[in-house]
């Protein structure tokens, strides 16, 4: 694991965020029963769901996460579902995250990412 007091790790399609050498997670997503969207999940409990493109949701608050982990976190499952239904590869899917955290002023989440495989 990296030193970095901010980045992200991912080990399969699950993630962690790092912030402030605390480590958030895991994030990760899973297909609904009748494949039919896309369930986000935090430490294995439902906090949103893709749908289409016109019915997204996510709700965090329950789990009264830093503002900075909430914002990286949505960025991250936001290219993980857009790379799903386009199928991107991972590379593309990085490039989205990494410009994506740098265009919003949180860069230095994007410069230690550990394990990126997605």
């Amino acid at each position: 694991m990296s030193s970095s007091p901010t980045g992200l790790r991912f080990e399969g399609t699950a993630f962690w965020v790092r912030h402030r050498n605390l480590e958030y997670g895991p994030f990760d997503y899973e297909w609904a029963r009748d494949m039919g969207g896309i369930e986000l999940l935090y430490g294995r409990t439902k906090f949103g769901e893709y749908c289409s493109a016109a019915e997204i949701s996510a709700d965090l608050r329950e789990f009264q996460l830093p503002m900075r982990v909430v914002e990286v976190s949505s960025i991250v499952c936001g290219a993980i579902i857009l790379g799903l239904l386009n199928g991107l590869n991972a590379r593309s899917k990085k490039e989205i995250v990494e410009r994506q955290l740098d265009e919003r002023g949180l860069g230095r989440f994007a410069e230690s990412i550990d394990g990126w495989d997605v």
